[in-house]
């Protein structure tokens, strides 16, 4: 069974353009914007918020940002000389509170015409990514762009830091912001335990078997909800946090299982003399997930309580991980067979109602996507040159952006 389990570790960590979402906007000149920075502090907070700002303007995919670094008076009614000809000027103004807490002022010009104001606070000056995540946030509103609620959303992450060590993480979308949370041998697939984000499923790798466990982050209480021989993970949870889609391995071979928390009731879903796993839910009380059941890892779906499985992509012969949204899947294919040097795995994106295809990545490996709670984001692991990083792909915008990962690599993630 512990052979089982490496062998199965192993090929779900390595395996990991025209949308099929209808593109909702063609922008041939986008409006301009610059930031000035009106903070009078010692120390580097307020240009380390400046290029976090800089960097959430331009993943809105709205503006041509200017990214040169320029300053500015807080009060002034009007912007500085060399700004007037911006469409659009962001004035901020960083504040050390008490007990390291930090306040943010903002101002957003047009045409030189104060047009909307606001002030933030957080308790955690370390904190002052999600500042700029909420000032990016509401620009975006006041533009009546497409909603960017999931840029205020946090990541957890299983990072690989040395051979049988593993930390679980949780940061930002760019992951500027990184708290280590839970540091032991190995603990891997993090999962949100509900879409509030104030709990987690994690499997531990430390006991005689694989264990899930899910840890409040509120109480710092950790409870265990089951183990099993062979394997043990959460691939999914369901909107209201309620049930489980579960990759277990009691049998020898991995299999989809239903666990409802209320009840303890665990319900097998697939039976197949094969490999099964990676459930994630969809709509109308269907499921998705990765077989073998063609001789080679492919994407199928299946409505809970029926025995047909339906094949969902045809393109690809090695298609591993997928996430779910509505009608929509994102998988992950191999697109190279190179035997002895590295292979390309790509995403995919496909509508379970259309025949229609979309590439969302070109090179490197690309693996773990995870849709946004709207569907409108696709975040995604990326391995390339031995660099971890964390994509976004902006679906309605086509537009992709990178955030590399420092130190370690990532396992999987989860937003």
């Amino acid at each position: 069974m512990k052979n089982l389990l490496l062998v199965l570790f192993s090929i779900i960590t390595l395996y990991g353009a025209d949308a099929t979402i209808e593109v909702t906007k063609e922008i041939d000149s986008l409006p301009s914007i610059v930031i000035e920075d009106a903070s009078k502090l010692d120390g580097n907070l307020n240009k380390h918020f400046f290029r976090s700002l800089s960097s959430d303007l331009n993943v809105l995919s709205i503006f041509n940002v200017e990214k040169n670094y320029s300053t500015a008076e807080f009060n002034e009614d009007s912007v500085t000389k060399w700004h007037k000809e911006f469409d659009y000027v962001v004035r901020f103004r960083v504040e050390k509170g008490f007990s390291n807490a930090m306040e943010v002022d903002m101002k957003l010009f047009s045409k030189n015409t104060l047009v909307y104001e606001k002030s933030y606070k957080i308790a955690n000056s370390s904190n002052y990514v999600f500042l700029a995540h909420a000032v990016a946030y509401d620009v975006n509103r006041y533009m009546g762009a497409e909603d960017v609620s999931w840029m205020k959303k946090k990541v957890i992450l299983s990072r690989l830091t040395q051979a049988g060590r593993s930390e679980i993480v949780i940061a930002d979308y760019s992951l500027a912001y990184q708290k280590v949370i839970l540091r032991k041998k190995l603990l891997i697939f993090p999962k949100w335990a509900n879409k509030e984000q104030t709990a987690f499923y994690y499997t531990s790798l430390s006991g005689l078997e694989p264990t899930l466990y899910r840890l409040d982050l509120k109480t710092s209480r950790r409870t265990k909800i089951m183990s099993s021989d062979g394997m043990m993970i959460c691939s999914d949870v369901s909107e209201d946090g309620n049930d489980l889609l579960l990759t277990m391995a009691p049998n020898g071979q991995p299999d989809i299982y239903l666990y409802k928390l209320r009840s303890k009731k665990l319900s097998r879903l697939t039976q197949y003399n094969g490999i099964d796993v990676s459930g994630q839910f969809m709509e109308g009380a269907k499921i998705a997930f990765v077989s073998n059941r063609l001789g080679y890892p492919n994407i199928f779906s299946k409505k809970i309580g029926s025995s047909a499985v339906e094949q969902m992509v045809y393109y690809g012969k090695s298609n591993m991980a997928c996430s779910a949204n509505k009608e929509y899947i994102v998988y992950t294919a191999r697109e190279s067979s190179h035997r002895f040097s590295a292979n390309t795995f790509n995403l995919h994106l496909i509508s379970t109602k259309t025949d229609f295809i979309r590439r969302l990545s070109a090179t490197g490996v690309n693996e773990f996507p995870r849709f946004s709670r709207d569907g409108t984001v696709v975040l995604y692991v990326k391995n390339y040159k031995n660099q971890s990083s964390i994509g976004i792909v902006r679906l309605n915008y086509n537009k992709s952006f990178l955030f590399p990962l420092k130190v370690g690599k990532i396992q999987s993630m989860d937003w």
